[in-house]
């Protein structure tokens, strides 16, 4: 049985929720109308990174942002990957991943465990401490932001736990589209698992944006790519391809985790 994803390109409008709320809706609207069954926005959709401002447009304990990603899941009858937002907490702003199931029932929370120092994220948002797996329809998820896909260990934990897809949702900047490209690929490959990338487009005040959302295969094939415009990027996934491949190269039974641990005691010190 296949699943049909969308990504939603956005080119996201600078520190401005409203018209992001608008744009994104009439995305997937878009997406649903060609037959997606999973729709996903890109890292912090609402705001783009007016980091500066999120004291004022920061969304308080995500309250909008799970309402929305809710009303329209119910309304377009989709599994909604609603990007990340930026969630305001007693303890600061975090960078928050809101996932609904198409009852509209809110499913995940993920808040971003590593944050990139370049685009300043350490000085204005608190990283997250939980994991972001979630189910879709008895589909084994994970989710994940942005700079996240740099360290291969915390993938590795979520595809340890039974994620099947992991979905990434990220600004990702044009001059590391290569970057992008590669390591989302590697961790297609070494996961054996789907993964979904959903990059924005367009440019802010201080960034050009890749676009290049992608759509990989557990043998770390490219099934669907975009360009660097805004869009929607769909394609056809298959669960079943990734217990095949699983199958055929068992890297999760020739794994040793002891001998990693005791080789890390011995000559690292640190892991």
């Amino acid at each position: 049985m296949t699943i049909r994803i969308a990504c939603l390109q956005l080119d996201i409008a600078f520190g401005d929720p409203q018209t992001n709320e608008q744009r994104a809706e009439t995305a997937v609207q878009s997406a649903a109308n060609e037959g997606a069954d999973i729709v996903v926005l890109p890292e912090l959709w609402t705001t783009g990174y007016d980091l500066a401002r999120l004291d004022e447009i920061a969304d308080d304990d995500a309250v909008r942002a799970k309402a929305f990603a809710s009303r329209l899941a119910q309304t377009y009858g989709v599994h909604f990957v609603a990007g990340s937002v930026a969630k305001k907490t007693a303890a600061g702003v975090t960078n928050t991943m809101i996932v609904a199931d198409r009852s509209g029932q809110i499913v995940s929370e993920y808040s971003k465990l590593h944050l990139f120092q370049l685009m300043d994220e350490h000085l204005y948002l608190q990283p997250g401490n939980e994991p972001g797996l979630f189910s879709l329809s008895g589909l084994s998820c994970a989710g994940v932001i942005c700079y996240d896909i740099r360290f291969p260990e915390w993938i590795r934990v979520h595809a340890l736990a039974g994620a099947e897809v992991l979905f990434v949702v990220a600004e990702w900047p044009l001059p590391r589209l290569h970057h992008w490209r590669t390591l989302l690929m590697a961790r297609a490959i070494e996961n054996q698992c789907y993964v979904i990338a959903c990059n924005r487009a367009g440019s802010d005040p201080n960034n050009v944006f890749a676009g290049h959302s992608l759509i990989i295969d557990p043998w770390g094939e490219i099934i669907a790519e975009a360009d660097e415009k805004p869009g929607v990027l769909l394609a056809d996934i298959d669960p079943a391809l990734v217990k095949e491949v699983r199958a055929r190269i068992p890297v999760f039974a020739d794994r040793r985790p002891h001998d990693y641990d005791e080789a890390a005691k011995k000559f690292f010190k640190t892991y």
